[in-house]
């Protein structure tokens, strides 16, 4: 059974909507939620719902999560630091750098893995129907090159660069591609130039533990028509595509690092806010346009919103930031005994743009 979280009393109208907005996604299906919001001189923090099924157990407000999808804005600042040094070049081949990897990596650029315009198969389209697979594999270890074999074995979906298709086999190249290039794994390269200057204490790249660091809520996934607990998981599926557990608190502070200039040149920075045209973009809630690991988004008062939003068993999350940082937003919910069907994912829209643009 859910709750809802009563609005502080001297909460501001801004703060009210946002709560509100949270409510409504918890009716729509979510069990917990944690919305993290900066309006100007204004920021605050709302939860709603419970931590854990069949309990009262409160929504921690700083609660760790995984982060998925959200992985790749840290993995393409890493990439964009090793341009700036002179070690990758955003238009040589894959072949070029990872020399037998694919059938086609003549073909494919390292701009191109990095803008999803590949043309690479994705290889979570492989896996069974996801709850019974999940279930059997949740621990199960899977290597990158294993997985980018998958979609090596499969024809381009299309000519590099003529079209845009998410997919996650674009980061797993691009995780050999630093190991290749550094000498060290991108753990070690997104732990060192990323979350040890900006003191990201609360973020983790957890490799094989299934573990999330506590405290958190837990996750949940319809299977069977009933909800299963699956916070516990080997997230090696995900790797350098998604496998990052953080923090609102973390989630914005990189962001903020980020378009305030601690970590990109200003030249690395305007390839990777360089999207691709809209017209390319399908099948990408907000998204407008993709530019490096990042996405411009849609909004009500059409702001110049950069962000990401993700999706793993039985956690999802969003963030995102206008380029003055003026206004910003990490969202965090756990599914909960419903599907997350379009019902929700119009609750998450419309609660992004309460908090960013009323």
């Amino acid at each position: 059974m859910t709750q809802t979280t009563i609005a502080r009393p001297q909460a501001s109208a801004l703060e009210r909507a946002v709560q509100g907005a949270a409510d409504r996604l918890v009716e729509a299906g979510a069990a917990s939620v944690q919305f993290r919001v900066a309006r100007g001189e204004e920021s605050f923090v709302v939860t709603s719902g419970i931590a854990e099924l069949g309990t009262s157990r409160p929504v921690p407000a700083d609660g760790r999560f995984r982060i998925s999808c959200i992985t790749k804005p840290f993995v393409a600042v890493v990439v964009l630091q090793l341009v700036a040094e002179g070690r990758i070049d955003l238009d040589r081949s894959v072949e070029s750098y990872l020399p037998g990897l694919l059938p086609y990596g003549e073909k494919i650029t390292i701009r191109h893995l990095m803008q999803h315009t590949s043309g690479l198969y994705n290889y979570m389209d492989s896996f069974q129907k996801p709850g019974d697979r999940f279930l059997r594999d949740r621990y199960k270890h899977y290597e990158p090159q294993d997985l980018i074999a998958v979609a090596a074995a499969k024809p381009l979906e299309f000519e590099p660069g003529t079209r845009f298709a998410y997919c996650n086999t674009n980061y797993f190249v691009i995780g050999l591609l630093i190991d290749q290039v550094t000498g060290r794994s991108y753990r070690q390269e997104i732990t060192e130039r990323v979350l040890q200057p900006l003191q990201l204490t609360q973020t983790v790249l957890p490799g094989d533990d299934p573990n999330i660091p506590e405290p958190h809520a837990r996750g949940y996934m319809q299977i069977g028509g009933e909800p299963v607990d699956v916070t516990l998981m080997n997230p090696s599926e995900a790797g350098c595509a998604g496998e990052i557990i953080s923090t609102t608190a973390d989630l914005d502070r990189f962001f903020t690092a980020l378009f305030s200039g601690k970590l990109l040149n200003e030249p690395e920075f305007t390839e990777m806010t360089t999207p691709l045209p809209p017209e390319m973009i399908e099948n990408l809630p907000m998204g407008i346009g993709y530019g490096l690991g990042i996405m411009k988004l849609e909004n009500d008062d059409d702001l110049d919103l950069w962000g990401h939003g993700a999706g793993i068993p039985g956690y999802a999350t969003f963030a995102a930031t206008t380029r003055d940082l003026d206004a910003r937003v990490q969202l965090s919910f756990t599914i909960g005994d419903k599907d997350f069907g379009p019902e929700a994912e119009q609750a998450v829209i419309r609660g992004v743009n309460i908090a960013l643009c009323s």
